[in-house]
């Protein structure tokens, strides 16, 4: 019997990477428009290689961007980037379709609602709080709170002794087969991939959706 469901955050609850890739066309531009002077085209390349090496939650990056391709740090460029970027991922923090009224429903059945996320603290309860769904989750557990990422079996064990539950009455839901569904394998979760938030990847799920709503069939 499933007594929760454990959600990854990025790409399962929120479009976490069409948002990414907004603000960042959004902030190239502003910078090209400060002066910064190079292809769009190529300056997003750059700025996603960075991206690729540091990770998508690196602070800094368009300092390191315009180290990269201008080898120099114009402020009135940098902070034109910063602001569009902020603004464009402000106005973009809100959950899949079905999301909120999922997560109602799987409360109202009496499933405890946790949360697992690679971001840092601050920035997925930031993401939480702009979609209004912060006050359905009992556990959230992020990267700050065990300095591992998933598939590491920490984050995991941390989210059942908060929640006390065991591992096989869990059920794991995210988009990344590699750290989401391997980590709760590991551990005998449940495991269901949300293959709208990666459609290309094979999974070795237990489950698969297509649309979150798809979850009360399998938790009923």
């Amino acid at each position: 019997m499933i007594k929760s469901v454990i959600f990854d955050l990025d790409n399962t609850l929120i479009d976490f990477m069409t948002m990414k890739k907004l603000s960042c066309d959004a902030a190239i531009s502003a910078m090209i428009g400060a002066g910064l002077n190079i292809n769009k085209e190529k300056a997003i390349k750059e700025l996603f290689k960075l991206y690729d090496k540091y990770g998508l939650e690196e602070k800094g990056i368009f300092q390191k961007f315009l180290k990269k391709v201008a080898k120099k740090i114009d402020y009135e460029v940098l902070a034109s980037g910063i602001v569009a970027y902020r603004r464009v991922r402000t106005g973009f923090l809100e959950p899949y379709p079905h999301v909120a009224d999922v997560l109602f429903e799987l409360k109202r059945r009496g499933i405890k609602l946790a949360i697992i996320s690679d971001a840092p603290r601050l920035k997925a309860w930031v993401r939480l709080v702009s979609m209004k769904i912060n006050h359905l989750f009992d556990v959230v557990v992020t990267f700050d709170d065990t300095k591992e990422f998933k598939p590491s079996t920490k984050p995991f064990e941390v989210a059942f002794k908060k929640l006390k539950v065991k591992p096989q009455e869990c059920l794991m839901v995210g988009d990344r087969p590699e750290r989401d569904i391997k980590g709760a394998k590991k551990l005998g979760m449940i495991t269901c991939f949300a293959r709208y938030g990666n459609p290309k990847a094979k999974s070795n799920a237990d489950y698969e959706i297509n649309d979150i709503k798809e979850l009360l069939e399998i938790v009923e």
